[in-house]
Parts: structure tokens; sequence; C-alpha cells
């Protein structure tokens, strides 16, 4: 697997490098936004390291760089641990955020949830209504139109319709969508919840909400 690891910590990325080459993946480096921009319009790669704060270019501005040219996992990092942060990373796609100072272990940890989520999809086809979900593809036409979903709201809407007509609870959604615990998990979930259904518009009532537990998704609105 290949990982490009984009901050201008030096020694961070040498210790991300010494433990991920530990696990056999292949590291790449660079040292700011915009060589990293550069490397990943030459080069493909498995998944992204991003800083935040950075010069030249930050890491949010490089993710949505990112964005228009290619669908790839990236884990953001950050001193900073205000949840605005991260909901708008999330926002924007990516798959996990890592406030620092972390553990190089628990980051291996997260890249291995990261990219196994990223190799799950299948040739199967979801449909309900006039919404088509295309799962190899990571593709969603909404009445014959694509509209275009974040890594973590295509998982999300994915398991509720895996698991119809079940009530899941928040801690459910999360520890299966991101794969660990994260502080602020109500916010979370339901914020993504929330983008989902302004993203399905009309076809929003599918999944419903049971206030004070959780959600789950119905054949029928």
């Amino acid at each position: 697997m290949r990982i490009l690891v984009i901050d201008d910590d030096t020694d961070l990325r040498e210790i991300i490098t010494e433990y991920a080459k530990y696990e056999k993946y292949e590291i790449y480096e660079a040292e700011d936004g915009i060589k990293g921009l550069e490397l990943i319009k030459s080069n493909d790669y498995d998944l992204i390291i991003l800083d935040i704060m950075m010069p030249k270019i930050d890491g949010f501005t490089v993710v949505k760089e990112i964005k228009k040219i290619k669908d790839i996992p990236i884990i953001m990092l950050s001193a900073r641990s205000e949840e605005y942060d991260k909901l708008y990373g999330y926002e924007l796609g990516i798959v996990d955020y890592v406030t620092k100072p972390f553990s190089p272990r628990e980051l291996m940890a997260r890249i291995k949830v990261a990219t196994s989520r990223n190799n799950e999809y299948s040739n199967k086809i979801y449909k309900f209504s006039n919404v088509v979900i295309e799962n190899e593809m990571h593709k969603i036409e909404i009445d014959g139109k694509k509209v275009e979903f974040t890594l973590k709201e295509y998982d999300t809407l994915i398991y509720l319709i895996k698991n119809k007509g079940i009530v899941l609870t928040r801690e459910q959604i999360l520890n299966e969508v991101w794969g660990y615990d994260y502080f602020g998990i109500d916010r979370t979930v339901d914020t993504h919840i929330k983008l989902i259904r302004n993203k399905l518009g009309k076809y929003k009532n599918y999944i419903k909400t049971l206030r004070g537990v959780g959600y789950k998704f119905e054949e029928t609105i």
C-alpha cells in the first residue's frame, strides 16, 4: 500500500515513516501542501496523511484540491482538537481526524480501518424509490442525477441500508463507520445524518429518528 505523508514537521514524518515501514507500507513524503498536490497529480496513492497547519497552503485547502481530481482516503492530523475543525474535515470528505500528540501505533490502527473500509465495496447495487447506489463505483444517483457524498456520509448511509428496519444507536453507527471511540459522539453522528438527509432531498424520510435512541432505515416513507 502506498501512503503519502504531507506534514511540515520533519521529525513527525520520520516517526510515521518508521512505523509504517514496519507494517510493510510504501511511504512517500511532502513537506508542504503544494509539494503534496504535485505528487498526488502525478502519482497514485492508497491513503493520504495530511496536517492542517502548514506553510504556503493549509490542510483543508489541500483536501478540497485533492477531491477535485482524485478520490483518496485522507487522515487529517492537527494539534487543534476543536469539534468544529473535526466536523469541517468530515464534511470535506476526510475519513479520520487525529489530534496531536498521538500514538504512532494508534495511527497505524486507524490506517488499517480507513483502508479496509475503502476496500469493502462490492458490486452490489442498492435501490430505494428513485435512489440508486452502485457500491463498486461509490456512486449515488437521485432521480437520475449523480449526487456527491463524502466517504463517511456514504458509509453511514450504506450501514443504515444494510440494517434496514433495525434501530441503530449512535454508538453503533460510530463504531461501525469510524471504527473507534470518539468524543462528541452525538454531534458527529447527528451532523452526518443531517448532511445525508439534505442530499437525499425528498427521500430523506427513509431515515427515521428514534428520539433518544438513534436511527433506522425503513423501506417505506
